[in-house]
């Protein structure tokens, strides 16, 4: 049979029970278009979940104080509650270290905060001059934090837009303008350019103060909650962290690893570990929404099935005639791959519709990949051929005679 012949009978085939083939459609459609908006969901959380963690900063390892867990012991301290770093414990990574660019050692901690009869509740963070560049931050209007400020404790602070906004209003001018932390004045130097929300908690909503002050009038001791150390070289990470792992138990007279007062964080294992998670989340979704396009198969398969027995006569007609068993297998498999191929392309359309609405109005990002469409017609390919094959060799199988007595 010529594949014009094929393509002209499966259009007739399917034209003469619209309805039927187009509920049997929709079944692939809605499957194809919940795999292609599921697929594009978790992909667009992986994205953003990836870029919010490299939004802190490039190269990071950040080390924490903290009692580490060994075989049979408990952590005795949760990280930032013990005391056990130290500005010289940073200085001397950037000084012994090779491989480190940059380090910047903070203190973090949650404060009322006032302001003209507005107030509230923020993370003030002590940092020094090289915050800006460990972590990525630039400034919107004003200055950061100088070495001279950190020198002289200087009683300055530079906000972040959160907390601009919820202490004087929303595109109110801050600079000169008076905080009160912890019945300590501070003068509103800079304000910080928007980065948004992370798995860490908003990097909008802080406020950044010279580390010297945060330690002489907010902590009153000279530790420190977290070293951020830049690495040169991302393939580097590895061994920087063991080499800062090393001199810290040198400078610490901690002899063995397993009781480390320090905990560090790679910041590539953090991306890895992130990507693994929504690799799995994405797998979940889409394997939730294969349910359907499993039910989609088996109602191509039983409508083929049941076109297969209304057309009995017509196939003993065909074969009496001299059509061969392939030509006929051939002309039922196709009515299901063109049904199923039909559905694919509404069902990516609908997809991208579905991720669409999400991102507009919902404000979720979704990500339509080449990757996605390309199985979505692949599945659906394959549900047309297996779920096809079946009524498509019964019917090549039928015999003539029988056929054609058939009522």
């Amino acid at each position: 049979m010529k594949l014009s012949d094929l393509l002209r009978e499966t259009y007739s085939a399917i034209s003469m029970n619209k309805v039927r083939s187009g509920l049997t459609i929709l079944g692939i459609v809605i499957g194809i278009g919940s795999v292609v908006a599921m697929i594009s969901i978790g992909q667009g959380a992986q994205g953003e979940i990836e870029a919010n963690i490299e939004s802190i900063g490039s190269n990071l390892i950040m080390i924490m104080p903290g009692m580490q867990a060994g075989v049979g012991t408990q952590v005795r301290s949760g990280w930032g509650a013990a005391q056990t770093l130290t500005q010289e414990d940073a200085e001397a990574i950037l000084e012994n270290i090779s491989l480190v660019a940059a380090v910047s050692p903070e203190i973090s901690k949650r404060y009322q905060v006032t302001a003209k009869g507005t107030n509230t509740n923020t993370s003030v963070i002590g940092v020094t001059s090289s915050y800006p560049a460990v972590k990525n931050r630039e400034l919107e209007i004003g200055s950061f934090i100088s070495d001279q400020q950190l020198k002289n404790l200087s009683k300055v602070a530079v906000l972040g837009p959160t907390t601009r906004d919820d202490l004087f209003g929303e595109g109110v001018y801050p600079l000169g303008q008076k905080i009160r932390i912890n019945k300590v004045d501070f003068i509103v130097i800079g304000v910080v350019k928007s980065k948004g929300g992370t798995g860490f908690g908003s990097q909008d909503d802080m406020i950044f103060i010279p580390l010297s002050t945060a330690q002489r009038f907010l902590s009153g001791d000279k530790y420190v909650t977290t070293i951020n150390a830049q690495i040169k070289d991302q393939n580097l990470m590895t061994l920087a962290q063991q080499q800062i792992t090393f001199l810290l138990l040198e400078r610490h007279n901690i002899f063995d690893p397993q009781m480390a007062d320090f905990s560090i964080l790679n910041q590539s294992d953090i991306v890895e570990a992130a990507s693994s998670v929504t690799n799995t989340f994405t797998i979940l979704l889409a394997a939730i929404a294969g349910i359907s396009l499993i039910v989609g198969g088996i109602g191509i398969m039983n409508m083929m099935l049941t076109t297969v027995t209304e057309r009995t006569r017509e196939i003993g007609l065909r074969k009496s005639v001299g059509a061969k068993n392939k030509d006929i297998s051939s002309q039922f498999l196709t009515e299901a791959i063109i049904l199923t191929f039909i559905g694919g392309v509404i069902g990516v359309i609908l997809g991208w519709l579905i991720s669409f609405v999400m991102t507009k109005f919902f404000d979720i990002t979704t990500v339509i990949s080449v990757f996605s469409i390309l199985l979505a017609f692949s599945v659906s390919a394959a549900i047309g051929i297996i779920f096809g094959y079946y009524p498509a060799h019964r019917a090549s199988l039928l015999n003539p005679i029988e056929a054609l007595r058939y009522e």
